[in-house]
């Protein structure tokens, strides 16, 4: 029986005569050498599944630790933009009894807030003059007239800025409406209802003094500069088309997007009181996008998502009969696009009943009609309309005109100011322009603008370094050699502004977008899809001055995904 229970494996150990043959050591020998066999432990190698299951664990361990350390990041930063900061107060002088400069800024836009957020603000006595009191965040502009963003996701208050400089930063919300150049003094104005009682404290030398020739309609302030940063933007040009500032609707400010809305949603419900076949239910329901470029391609691509994902489903028997038309006069649309992506947009705008007309201009606009005039065929046809949105060009504001009437330099500038290397108007010595305001060899874009203010702020840096060197050299006895050397230095060493173009996103529809992106000058790529699609959402959420945006934003886009999108009048 033991030699059973050892088997094959203490073949080694079976004498060659029987065990129960054997004297009783030798067989106690070789039933212990037995058992000891059968019990030793053998050797396994593990499975190769559980290795698999250990880096399963691993993964998710470390995905959960990544979006912890996420989440505790955004909150850490919400809490931080949520308070201001203690800011060095303006004065007169420098504690070293240099004279401190006025710098003014006008505008709230795309190169004006970097500036101001890029700028150590204690080096100057810094006044931010805008008539509007928030930053918009305008590439998403398109989006609110549908509801897929909120107009409060996209913009961010002033103060919420300029409370986090290192220096006080001063906010008049007003308006320029005169300028000196020769005494560089510039006179203010706001639009109020508030007209009594009203006073400033003339002791503070950075403060405005108010003009006794304010009214029950306005305040007027009149202000002194040492430097002058003009950011006051540009307004949507209607290229002398007769009936277009009275019939159509820009995008250009969030009340723009506001009157889209409300006036798709009355022309909606308007069409519906109507029968099926109407004339005027027809025209009622057809709306015209003229331009061609990303604003109006991204119009036309919000309001057709809208019809397809939301009024189909709810008002099919309307959202059937709404259709768009996208009128561009040049031969393609998103013309600064790789051609490969403007033949894509093409495609999906047949895919998605976008009716494209291009190399075509409008040339009169009524109240019910536009007569868009096809230069290939030298022809005029006249298309009706319920709603028109006008979103091409771009046209100067009464300041800027204003501004170059009285610099000699700037008389046969037409279309913005003619600038130099640093950004200073031609025939000036202390007044800085950027964005839209300016006419250039770069794109009137907001990468352009923001790359301008970010520049600026550098600039003033360096220059304050410069006017401190001056005045030490101004005051000392006996001045040092290489004093006089790191002033020439200075001099010649102030920076110049370089633009770094980084690509051209746009959304075309049908959650499809189009990017032309670029790294430094050996690098372009073009892309368009669903993915894109995503880049482009990833992009913008990147380019949000706040977090708070980011958030609201990315928020947005989920409500709609799960909800769809509002289609109320409110």
């Amino acid at each position: 029986m033991l030699s059973r229970l050892a088997g094959n494996r203490i073949s080694t150990l079976r004498p060659a005569t029987p065990l129960h043959l054997l004297k009783k050591p030798q067989r106690q020998l070789i039933i212990s050498k037995v058992r000891f066999q059968s019990t030793a432990p053998t050797t396994t190698h593990p499975k190769p599944f559980k290795w698999i299951k250990k880096l399963f664990y691993y993964s998710l361990g470390t995905i959960a630790l990544g979006a912890l350390s996420f989440v505790g990041f955004v909150g850490w930063k919400i809490h931080e933009e949520n308070y201001p900061v203690d800011q060095q107060p303006q004065s007169s002088h420098f504690p070293t009894g240099e004279p401190k400069k006025t710098l003014i800024v006008l505008g709230s836009g795309w190169g004006s807030m970097p500036l101001i957020k890029n700028l150590d603000t204690t080096l100057y006595n810094v006044i931010l003059i805008s008539p509007r009191n928030y930053f918009l965040f305008t590439p998403l502009l398109p989006s609110v007239p549908t509801g897929t963003v909120d107009m409060k996701s996209i913009m961010e208050p002033v103060r919420s800025i300029t409370r986090r400089c290192p220096g006080v930063v001063q906010y008049y919300e007003a308006e320029a409406i005169d300028i000196d150049p020769a005494t560089n003094t510039l006179k203010i104005q706001q639009s109020t209802t508030v007209h009594s009682g009203h006073s400033k404290d003339s002791s503070n030398s950075t403060s405005p003094k108010i003009a006794n020739e304010h009214n029950m309609d306005h305040i007027t302030a009149e202000l002194h500069y040492d430097y002058l940063v003009v950011g006051v933007g540009s307004q949507p040009s209607t290229f002398g088309t007769p009936g277009v500032a009275e019939n159509s609707t820009f995008v250009k400010e969030v009340s723009d997007s506001i009157r889209i809305k409300k006036k798709l949603i009355d022309l909606i419900e308007a069409a519906n009181l109507l029968p099926k076949n109407d004339i005027e239910r027809k025209r009622l329901l057809h709306v015209i996008v003229c331009g061609g470029g990303p604003t109006g391609v991204e119009a036309a691509g919000e309001i057709q998502d809208y019809i397809d994902q939301d009024l189909k489903k709810w008002m099919p028997e309307v959202a059937d009969d709404l259709k768009i038309t996208l009128v561009e006069s040049q031969p393609k649309v998103l013309h600064t696009f790789n051609p490969k992506l403007v033949e894509y947009t093409n495609q999906i705008f047949k895919e998605t009943n976008i009716n494209l007309l291009t190399n075509c201009r409008i040339t009169h606009v009524d109240n019910s009609y536009v007569t868009a005039h096809h230069k290939s065929s030298n022809k005029d046809e006249i298309l009706p309309y319920g709603m028109l949105i006008w979103a091409t060009g771009n046209a100067t504001r009464d300041f800027t005109h204003l501004l170059m009437s009285k610099i000699p330099e700037q008389q046969k500038a037409k279309r913005g100011f003619l600038i130099d290397d640093y950004l200073k108007v031609k025939g000036t010595d202390n007044i800085y322009a950027l964005g839209d305001c300016t006419f250039t060899k770069y794109p009137p874009t907001a990468q352009v603008a923001y790359q301008e203010g970010e520049y600026l702020a550098k600039y003033f840096e360096s220059l304050q370094k410069l006017h401190s060197l001056q005045w030490k050299i101004k005051n000392e006895k006996d001045i040092p050699e290489f004093f006089l050397k790191r002033e020439a230095r200075y001099k010649d060493n102030l920076p110049k502004f370089i633009y770094n173009y980084q690509g051209s996103l746009a959304y075309i529809g049908s959650e499809k977008a189009v990017a032309d992106l670029a790294w430094g000058s050996w690098s372009n790529v073009s892309t368009g899809g669903n993915l894109t699609f995503l880049f482009w959402r990833s992009a913008y959420i990147y380019m949000c001055l706040s977090v708070k945006n980011q958030v609201l934003v990315t928020l947005d886009w989920v409500k709609v995904y799960l909800f769809g999108r509002d289609f109320s009048r409110e």
